[in-house]
């Protein structure tokens, strides 16, 4: 099965599995095909963080994290979110694709070729697809910005136009990945191009920097939670706060409590303000020893002792915010991906890159300038990372594979999903339609309040700012609530998977089935 936000790219990795292909190609196919079809949250200048699980107790991490250029201006002012100052950090999605791939080959007895794979996505960015929903509303969202965005809106901007949304240029680069691979993204004539034009925006990067991007490969984060083994990937993404959120709810029995009721929404914002409260140490450094110290059990303790049942504790907290796409795979074998790719923000940094017809990522604007913050900016430094999708293990075995876009709201829609899942016995469908909430500051709102999902009983909404939180409501099935997706592997091998009602994503199965 496959579950992914477009229906295209769905179709894609599920194509692959009927042709016995594995998890992991069937990933990149689908990656290539959202790489196209959803500019406006992922593409080849962005980057790309995966889980990889299996029956046989292997799992890993690959962190596609682009790192800063060698070469960085002096900062005396906050990085820009937009534009080619925010376009500071190389570009590690493609590069991922193939490291996934190689892993894929060597464990997993992966055959398939990387232009085979990508061949659907070529023929989409040059015969063209009709645009969603999500990606008008993004236009939208964004219309005063995007006019200034030079090369942006003749590519882009499909609003004018009749008939189906064609990339061309962006068709030519996928072309010239297909004939000379991956690495060509990094050192051969793509890559060229790709350096001239960030060159002519005015971003840093250079192809040195291009030429040193890797993907690399680290032990996932795990914490047990009811009976399962929870994988998220380690710092610097933000996987150890949403494990740390569940290792707080672990604390309480959150299975008697009403699934929509006041106190179990209660306690899940409160274990998000606890665990943010630590997210600031996460950054590029001593990988194991902040994971270690964000999910040391006697600091779960002492956070989940800290949270009074009927009074919020007063907010703010710095906001990191982005947007990217989910996508999970389950293969024959019960090989499984989890999957989370982005350009940061929505449109990334807004830089056109020269010809190539790419969007490049503005995560640099992730960094700090204070030199003594943890996250500070550096040359070769990978900046701190919302990006964490999760998996579950079952008797050691993938039994979860779940995501959702979001930045600052994946760890709370996470929380959401899996304490609905697991102590609520919920099934996927039912999981991904539940209310949720965004806490803090968002796209449309930034006051630091506690946005609320309409589709909440009144009551419940009532009660949430009698015990002190600053509600705000947000529209039923809001886009900004993000799109998440959920496979389920049972005990018998049967899949059950889902995509959020909040989009138009799919979750297509395949006849290869876990046996």
């Amino acid at each position: 099965m496959v579950t992914s936000p477009h229906p295209l790219a769905s179709a894609a990795g599920a194509a692959v599995l009927d042709a016995g292909g594995n998890a992991i190609e069937a990933a990149v196919a689908t990656a290539a095909v959202l790489a196209v079809t959803m500019p406006h949250f992922c593409g080849l200048g962005g980057d790309a963080v995966w889980l990889v699980a299996d029956r046989q107790g292997r799992k890993a991490s690959f962190l596609g994290i682009g790192a800063a250029a060698q070469t960085l201006p002096a900062y005396d002012q906050p990085i820009p979110l937009r534009g080619p100052g925010s376009a500071i950090t190389s570009a590690a999605a493609v590069d991922s694709w193939q490291h996934a791939l190689d892993y894929g080959a060597r464990h997993w007895g992966g055959q398939a070729g990387f232009s085979a794979l990508i061949a659907p996505a070529i023929q989409l960015a040059e015969e063209g697809y009709a645009p969603t929903a999500s990606q008008g509303f993004w236009l939208d969202f964004r219309n005063e910005e995007i006019a200034q965005w030079p090369g942006f809106c003749a590519i882009f901007d499909h609003r004018a136009r009749s008939g189906p949304f064609r990339q061309p240029q962006l068709a030519e680069s996928l072309r010239l990945l297909a004939r000379d691979g991956a690495r060509s993204f990094y050192e051969g004539e793509l890559a060229r191009r790709i350096a001239d034009g960030l060159l002519a925006a005015g971003s840093p990067l250079t192809l040195q920097d291009l030429a040193q991007t890797r993907t690399r490969t680290a032990e996932p984060a795990t914490l047990d939670y009811r009976g399962l083994t929870l994988l998220a990937p380690p710092p610097p993404t933000q996987g150890v706060s949403t494990l740390a959120i569940l290792g707080i709810l672990s604390r309480f029995d959150l299975k008697n409590l009403p699934a929509e009721g006041s106190a179990r929404y209660h306690l899940i914002v409160e274990a998000v303000k606890q665990a943010f409260l630590d997210r600031g140490r996460i950054a590029d450094g001593d990988v194991e020893a902040i994971a270690a110290s964000c999910l040391d059990p006697a600091r779960l303790d002492a956070k989940a002792a800290a949270i009074q049942p009927e009074a919020a504790l007063p907010w703010p907290h710095p906001y990191q915010h982005g947007d990217t796409v989910f996508f999970g795979v389950v293969d024959g074998k019960g090989n499984s991906a989890s999957v989370l790719q982005s350009t940061y923000f929505d449109w990334g940094s807004g830089v056109v890159v020269g010809d190539t017809g790419i969007l490049w990522q503005n995560r640099g604007a992730a960094f700090s300038i204070d030199p003594a913050h943890p996250n500070a900016v550096a040359p070769g430094k990978r900046p701190f990372y919302t990006l964490n999708p999760g998996m579950a293990l079952k008797y050691g075995r993938p039994h979860l594979i779940y995501g959702t876009q979001g930045a600052d709201g994946q760890p709370q829609t996470l929380a959401v999903l899996l304490t609905g899942l697991i102590d609520h016995g919920m099934s996927p469908h039912q999981a991904l339609a539940q209310p949720r909430f965004l806490l803090g500051k968002t796209f449309s709102d930034g006051r630091d309040s506690l946005k609320l999902e309409a589709s909440l009983p009144h009551t419940v909404i009532d009660d949430m700012a009698a015990r002190g939180h600053v509600v705000a409501p947000l529209a039923a099935l809001s886009p900004l609530f993000g799109q998440a997706g959920v496979i389920r592997i049972e005990d018998s091998g049967d899949v059950i998977g889902a995509h959020d009602p909040r989009g138009e994503g799919l979750a297509v199965a395949a006849q290869n089935r876990p046996g």
